[in-house]
């Protein structure tokens, strides 16, 4: 492997193993970027999904206390979310990808740029269930469709009334019971071959530690401080597809 390559594979883990293990997403915006310079597409997404799962194990062994204190809040959102996934890749056929990826960026954009700038964030303190449910369900297709599984429960949740304790756990846990899948399915479509998997021994210890500075960062901020670093992830996130579909087409 050249030392381009490994140095643009080390940036890319450090940066998506920080931001998933600081807010439990993420991983995808922040480590593609860098992946897609020295890697093939396919291979990017690839590791990008395994660099996820890695951060996602360190993330929920910190939320077990959380996620086990009250298992129906962030299974609400998982269960879901695994059953639109297969809906997601059968629409895969009839709808362009790249239009729907737009549409959302656009959303992200104005979402997080108007909450962004804003003293003080809306607050939901209602129970939602049904809302949960769909929304968690609407993201697996997202997901299986144009791999954008978080967006939406990444607005809706920073919206949310909960402790960050609780919102980075139901995060984490939906996130990565989606990555699971789609390593399972990029590894039936032969993604995973040599050169990915070369490419991730030299994240692995990257991502492993720059996840755990993500984590001790999370542990030093407050509730509303988290809750406004998810409006501006969905900016930045918004900003980056934005930024990719322009330069792609």
């Amino acid at each position: 492997m050249q030392i381009e390559t490994v140095i643009y594979v080390l940036l890319g883990g450090l940066a998506g193993g920080f931001v998933n293990g600081l807010a439990g997403m993420g991983t995808s915006l922040f480590a593609l970027g860098f992946f897609l310079v020295v890697l093939d597409p396919v291979s990017a997404v690839a590791l990008t999904a395994l660099l996820a799962v890695l951060a996602g194990v360190q993330g929920l062994w910190i939320s077990r206390a959380v996620l086990s204190s009250d298992p129906r809040r962030w299974l609400r959102f998982t269960l879901p979310g695994i059953l639109g996934v297969p809906l997601g890749l059968m629409l895969l056929d009839w709808v362009d990808p790249a239009v729907l990826r737009r549409i959302i960026a656009a959303v992200l954009v104005l979402y997080g740029g108007y909450f962004g700038l804003r003293r003080s964030l809306p607050r939901l303190e209602g129970q939602y269930r049904w809302v949960d449910r769909a929304l968690g369900f609407v993201g697996g297709i997202l997901g299986g469709f144009a791999s954008l599984s978080g967006v939406l429960p990444t607005i809706w949740l920073s919206m949310r009334a909960w402790p960050r304790a609780e919102t980075r756990a139901v995060l984490q846990s939906y996130n990565f019971s989606i990555l699971l899948f789609t390593v399972a399915g990029l590894a039936l479509r032969g993604a995973y071959e040599a050169q990915v998997w070369v490419a991730f021994a030299v994240v692995l210890p990257a991502g492993v530690l720059a996840a755990q500075a993500g984590i001790f960062a999370f542990r030093r901020i407050t509730d509303a401080q988290f809750q406004r670093l998810l409006v501006l992830l969905c900016l930045c996130l918004g900003l980056g597809m934005l930024a990719r579909e322009l330069l792609a087409g």
